[in-house]
């Protein structure tokens, strides 16, 4: 046999042997208006309130508000190959992911659709909840805005002139490809850094998303949008006043921890070995402390109500950064 001949029959032989074909859609899926768990179980939860509240993190009514702001801007066309899924189902699975931290296969197999129909619906949802609520609920910050927040901060903390509390968290993620060490911190894990500023009732004013992990807080608060405002003095800050039952005029601040550096619009606490021997220095580190861990809380708040943050974020970093801009933004 000649090596035409047995160029022939390799070509008869591929032609013959079977294709596996994709699925366009598999059989379980198909199954999705009858098992679906929007389907089943979600007109239930709408009948009990609390738990409602516990597998989506809000009431109806809030659910139904956030609704109407997005459904326009999530809602898909009809085709002749299948039916879209509907605005409210799509706000159902991205609030089920948030609030479970389960994975996208598991809401997936719970909702009778597709992994990466999932993972498609998570990141859009969380886009448009961010551009959505983000110039009603955490508007740039005013003049008055800042005047609000520092009388609150001396009502409730006694600290004066405070325009808010400012740290660092590490959202830990998985590490992603051709990174290098750029996301590897401190704390022996991959993560994206969520900076803030928190007001007095735990409230989140200004946030930026995304520094690596390796950083410290100071150098990414300095190299932030916000951080660079309040530089070049374009944030809106108040003009300096009088202290509460003195003569002495200060300016408004930030309060923060050791990472962040003395400035004129940032305050930290002294020095351990320098307080101790100063009574006044001292009283004033229980002062600061006390009011910088409202930011502290806020985290510990914003985690337990939206569970995705008690695991490693298995996203790309741009999806990551969706993700916690809309659970900042959610968090009341």
């Amino acid at each position: 046999m000649d090596s035409d001949e047995e160029e022939v029959l390799l070509l008869l032989a591929l032609i013959d042997s079977p294709v596996k074909k994709r699925i366009w859609i598999h059989d379980i899926n198909r199954q999705h208006r009858i098992h679906g768990e929007f389907h089943t179980l979600y007109p239930r939860l709408r009948l009990d309130e609390d738990r409602f509240f516990k597998a989506f993190r809000m009431t109806t009514e809030n659910f139904d508000e956030i609704l109407n702001m997005i459904k326009e801007n999530i809602i898909k066309s009809f085709t002749k190959y299948r039916e879209p899924i509907c605005p409210e189902e799509r706000l159902a699975i991205t609030l089920r992911f948030l609030a479970s931290g389960d994975s996208f296969r598991c809401i997936a197999n719970s909702y009778r659709v597709g992994c990466s129909t999932v993972a498609e619906i998570v990141d859009e949802v969380c886009d448009v909840i961010w551009t959505t609520l983000q110039p009603i609920y955490m508007k740039p910050p005013t003049e008055e805005m800042w005047n609000l927040t520092s009388e609150e901060f001396y009502n409730m903390w006694q600290f004066p002139n405070c325009l808010g509390s400012i740290d660092g968290k590490h959202v830990t993620i998985v590490c992603p490809p051709n990174s290098g060490s750029n996301y590897f911190c401190y704390l022996k894990k991959f993560s994206v850094v969520l900076m803030a500023i928190v007001g007095p009732h735990y409230n989140f004013l200004c946030i930026d998303v995304g520094g690596f992990g390796k950083n410290s807080d100071g150098g990414i608060f300095e190299n932030s949008v916000m951080g660079r405002r309040f530089n070049n003095g374009t944030m809106n800050v108040p003009r300096p006043k009088l202290l509460p039952r003195t003569n002495d005029v200060t300016p408004h601040v930030l309060i923060g921890d050791e990472a962040f550096r003395l400035q004129a619009h940032v305050m930290k606490p002294f020095n351990q070995r320098v307080s101790r021997v100063d009574r006044r220095k001292e009283e004033y580190n229980k002062r600061l402390c006390r009011a910088r861990r409202v930011v502290e809380n806020a985290f510990g708040l914003l985690a337990q109500k939206w569970r995705i943050y008690f695991k490693p974020m298995h996203l790309k970093v741009s999806s990551a950064k969706k993700v916690i801009k809309a659970t900042c933004v959610l968090h009341i």
